[in-house]
């Protein structure tokens, strides 16, 4: 089994460090380990069946930017524990210097303000790495160098979205991507004129089979009925789904008398999708046929048996309407979940395989949930942001981005009671306020991408049922959330 220890100044951090255990270590082609965290006094060992040499990803927490995931440099294993800190600033400046070069080379023009933070960085960690006999105070500089290069990190991404932006308004004097937020289960009221259709130029309708059909032979159609109808009216453009969620409790309760007979299943599967597609043949013309496929935890079904139900039900779906566009949604999109060893395939790898399958995916969804646990993303900085975005462009489909973001560690009544919001926020505790402000950096990024056509808020309100805690663009008084508001005026400050 391979072992890579890291020592951690001051020691007291290890007492409160909720992130801890959910660190791991990548390989240098970007695949997770299965990797299991021990704490020996001030060392954690981070342990695995491989012995490669590898980057270790955790949370850490750096002033200005919250606790954000960092990563190391590519390390072997060796006898003596490294220097946590010293290792986690090399790592981060190695990704900026990394990515300056590469911005650089395509014709990116950088800014002056930028060098100051980044030479910084650099002098502190120089004087870190020369401090071995005293791992305290290296761990202290390496501490100032990780604040300074997240610093660089940030205006390097923001000049990068302007100088982007600039070049795709001269391209084209309308966004080109749609913008819009899932409906969820809220039937249409008078308010949405002025909350939706000022803000938003499409809609999702989710379509679950859950909710539509939740005994069996029972169908409840109206509300999407309704959402459809409205969407209709007031011209929005409409993605339909996710028809089919295959994470614990995704699906009707009832289909678990099925779990153990595969073939019946599929065709219990495939029929909800034929029913619901043919149902709105003509309206809705892009689907999301299924979501959370990479993680599963719906009825044990294991990465085989998820890839084949995939593959026949977007078979059947493009049966039904050979013209609509067929998605597929990605949670953990980094892929930080296979470090409990449960999956073999990387999100990519997943989505790669249903490629080569030849099944008509048209575009992929990534589910981007900040700041919730068990599922969900940790925080990042927006330099790995694009970087993620970046990795999966390379599979040349498009990209749609479905954005979760919570405003509040408060109980949600109306969220899935096994979803917890992380305490320790983004830049500072989850607020109305922060939660804006997470949009506001986010949002520009993913203008600037030219592979992303479609970005979507998660949940419209936190008045009925909802998966992520306090994530709603309306609270659950039926009051807009600021973060309704930045919407548009993120949108109208990049790209007027």
């Amino acid at each position: 089994m391979g072992v890579m220890r890291f020592e951690v100044h001051p020691a007291n951090m290890l007492d409160e460090w909720p992130e801890l255990h959910r660190a791991y270590i990548s390989g240098f082609d970007g695949r997770v380990f299965p990797t299991r965290i021990e704490v020996e006094e001030s060392v954690i060992a981070c342990r695995r069946q491989a012995g490669d040499s590898g980057k270790l990803h955790i949370a850490w927490p750096v002033k200005g930017f919250g606790r954000p995931v960092i990563t190391t440099s590519c390390l072997r294993e060796q006898e003596e524990p490294y220097n946590l800190t010293v290792e986690l600033a090399r790592g981060k400046i190695c990704q900026v210097r990394n990515q300056l070069a590469t911005w650089e080379g395509v014709g990116m023009k950088i800014p002056d303000h930028f060098h100051p933070p980044h030479r910084e960085s650099h002098r502190l960690f120089a004087q870190a790495a020369c401090l071995k006999d005293d791992p305290k105070e290296a761990s202290r500089l390496a501490d100032l160098a990780i604040a300074e290069s997240c610093q660089a990190s940030e205006l390097l991404v923001q000049h990068y979205i302007k100088q982007r932006l600039t070049v795709r308004r001269h391209r084209s004097q309308q966004l080109p991507a749609s913008l819009g937020c899932n409906l969820g289960n809220t039937g249409p009221n008078d308010d949405w004129r002025s909350q939706i259709c000022t803000k938003f130029t499409a809609a999702s309708i989710p379509v679950e089979w859950k909710y539509v059909e939740p005994t069996e032979g029972e169908y409840h159609w109206y509300l999407y009925d309704e959402q459809v109808e409205w969407c209709v009216e007031n011209k929005m453009l409409m993605r339909g789904g996710p028809l089919l969620d295959m994470s614990p409790g995704g699906l009707p309760e009832w289909l678990s008398q099925w779990e153990h007979d595969f073939f019946n299943l599929q065709s219990f599967l495939c029929d909800y999708v034929e029913t619901a597609i043919s149902r709105y043949l003509g309206k809705i013309r892009t689907w999301e046929i299924s979501s959370r496929v990479n993680t599963g935890g719906a009825l044990q079904l294991n990465e085989e048996n998820r890839l084949t139900l995939v593959a026949r039900t977007l078979e059947v779906a493009r049966q039904v309407d050979e013209e609509a566009k067929l998605l597929i949604r990605v949670d953990q999109p980094w892929g930080e979940y296979q470090a409990r060893g449960q999956h073999r395939l990387s999100p990519a790898q997943f989505i790669d395989a249903l490629l080569r399958c030849g099944v008509g995916l048209s575009g992929v969804n990534l589910e981007i949930a900040v700041g919730y646990s068990p599922r969900g993303s940790a925080s990042r900085d927006v330099l790995d942001f694009s970087r993620m975005i970046d990795q999966w462009s390379a599979l040349e489909i498009p990209l749609h981005v479905t954005l979760i973001v919570p405003s509040s560690t408060a109980k949600d009544q109306h969220a899935n009671p096994d979803m917890e919001v992380e305490e320790a926020g983004w830049k500072s505790a989850w607020s109305e306020s922060m939660q804006a402000a997470w949009l506001d950096a986010h949002f520009p990024l993913l203008m600037a991408k030219q592979s992303v056509v479609g970005i979507f808020w998660g949940n419209l309100s936190d008045e009925t049922a909802h998966e992520y805690p306090n994530s709603g663009l309306i609270n659950g008084s039926g009051g807009p959330k600021a973060v309704l508001e930045q919407f548009a005026e993120t949108r109208r400050s990049h790209w007027s």
